[in-house]
């Protein structure tokens, strides 16, 4: 028994947490074009009920877009990817932000929604670099 508490280590590491494959940025991007498509919707119709549903359904959407960002940012990305993209954490703190109570998730702004969708594919396109790499 005290040989194993003594016995050298074995020291490893892997890229992420799971094996590569299971993270993407569609997730992210899947949920905030549906927030653009809901607040698309909510501007065409004048129904409250409606409308206090869809409203509901965004913050959802919005707070989902910020957590398959969150998993991204601290689960998939490692110093190595932040050496060399160093934008890569301003993205992901902008991105977060417009999903956030003063973008899509507390606002109705279809530019917002946009802006989103813009940040979220930056960063898409620097996850298939590293994917390549």
């Amino acid at each position: 028994m005290t040989t194993r508490l003594f016995a050298p280590t074995i020291e490893v590491s892997a890229h992420c947490d799971l094996p590569c494959g299971v993270y993407d940025p569609a997730q992210a991007r899947i949920e905030a074009e549906s927030v653009k498509a809901i607040i698309a919707k909510v501007a065409d119709n004048d129904d409250p009920d409606f409308r206090t549903r869809a409203v509901l359904i965004k913050e959802q959407r919005s707070e989902l877009v910020k957590h398959h960002l969150w998993v991204l940012w601290t689960d998939y990305f490692k110093p190595p990817h932040f050496e060399k993209y160093p934008q890569l954490h301003t993205l992901f703190n902008e991105a977060t932000k417009l999903a956030g109570a003063t973008g899509t998730k507390g606002e109705m702004d279809a530019a917002k929604a946009d802006e989103l969708l813009a940040k979220i594919d930056e960063i898409a396109e620097i996850f298939w670099e590293t994917k390549k790499a």
